[in-house]
């Protein structure tokens, strides 16, 4: 007596059925803390909570700088007879909050070439003769610090039954809108910088296997920072117009800056790994750009954050820029110093880091080489830079 013959899906080894009718066998049961645990693991916790840290410290630095901007010790030139600047000098400097830092130049000359070097932010140029005064400012230097002076000299003249005609010496060039361009140029080449860097460590590992890697990873962000401060240049200059006339300047200022960022970057995921990258947010976004000088100058800053400013690339760069092409290169060397010393000790740091855990992986890998010494660099074929 025939049978019917079984069908394909049950005759077939398991190995060969088709995933659909292949038995799953289900999971053991397990606690609803096991189970959270097992899906999100100890390291993930703590990352998110970093992430969180990191949103929280964006909000309070970015509020925190400009919730109040508040004038302080705004620089500026007044020029007077003595028997009227003994008396308005301090007067100038006695107000409430201390807005200004005044002190009395000779004669209008010296006043105008203090702003145009940008050794002072304004001058108040006294008439004995009459009641309207005139306020020399620099809306180059920075628009947020020449309206502050307007605001604060206002209201003195005013008080006194004067008043100030203002004149702007160094104007912005008109593509420049509420003098910002420069801030947001070197906010772009930062994120640059660091995005590069960023990618370079997640594609090939955020610590470089051994130190001649590192070299070239190094090497590797030397194009792209010449090619990113170059189409920076392009863009503000002959594309949009909106920074004229100092083109070559700009690209040289871009490229380095790109490479200190990245190089800076490179330098933290090293030594930190993945947290490396928070620390890169950290420096160049939660502190580095609300201390920059974009919106409000460091005069009208928090002392924490004006203190920051100067000394990150953020600051240092939006500074230089406006030096470049309003001051004729006026002081720039400070700034320059600054950029120049986060790149250099950005590749240091890099290339000694790398070559610490190059040096501490061969000693797990090798014991008996570690214990001997001189086996050690020859122990893998990569050692050129060891």
């Amino acid at each position: 007596m025939s049978s019917t013959p079984p069908s394909p899906a049950t005759s077939a080894p398991p190995a060969e059925r088709g995933r659909h009718h292949a038995l799953e066998t289900p999971p053991p049961p397990q606690g609803l803390w096991n189970e959270w645990k097992d899906a999100v693991s100890t390291r993930t916790v703590i990352l998110i909570l970093g992430v969180l840290g990191l949103q929280l410290a964006f909000i309070l630095s970015y509020v925190g700088a400009f919730h109040a901007p508040t004038p302080s010790e705004i620089s500026i030139a007044v020029v007077a007879p003595e028997q009227i600047s003994s008396t308005l000098v301090p007067q100038l400097n006695s107000l409430d909050g201390t807005p200004l830092q005044a002190t009395a130049v000779a004669d209008e000359a010296t006043a105008r070439q203090q702003i145009l070097d940008d050794t002072t932010s304004a001058a108040l140029i006294v008439d004995p003769a009459g009641t309207t005064d005139r306020l020399l400012v620099a809306s180059g230097g920075g628009t947020s610090v020449s309206g502050a002076v307007q605001t604060v000299v206002t209201g003195v003249e005013t008080a006194q039954q004067r008043t100030a005609v203002v004149e702007d010496l160094v104007p912005l060039q008109p593509g420049d809108g509420r003098g910002l361009i420069g801030f947001y140029l070197v906010i772009g080449w930062i994120v640059g910088g660091y995005l590069v860097a960023a990618l370079l460590g997640v594609s090939a590992g955020s610590r470089p296997a051994t130190t001649r890697r590192a070299i070239f990873r190094l090497g590797a962000l030397v194009p792209y920072a010449v090619l990113s401060g170059l189409g920076g240049a392009v863009i503000v200059d002959p594309v949009l117009g909106a920074l004229t006339g100092h083109f070559i300047a700009l690209w040289a200022l871009g490229a380095v800056l790109v490479f200190a960022a990245g190089a800076v970057t490179m330098a933290f995921q090293v030594v930190f790994g993945v947290l490396g990258i928070g620390l890169t947010v950290l420096v160049f976004v939660i502190l580095g750009n609300p201390t920059a000088g974009g919106a409000y100058q460091a005069q009208l800053l928090p002392p924490f954050w004006r203190a920051l400013g100067d000394l990150l690339p953020n600051g240092a760069g939006t500074e230089t820029i406006r030096r470049i092409v309003y001051f004729g290169g006026q002081g720039i060397g400070i700034h320059l110093a600054v950029i120049v010393a986060w790149a250099v000790v950005g590749a240091v740091v890099a290339i000694l880091a790398s070559r610490f855990h190059y040096h501490r992986a061969l000693a797990v890998e090798y014991p008996a080489a570690s214990r001997d010494g001189a086996p050690l660099a020859a122990a893998v074929p990569d050692s050129t830079f060891a």
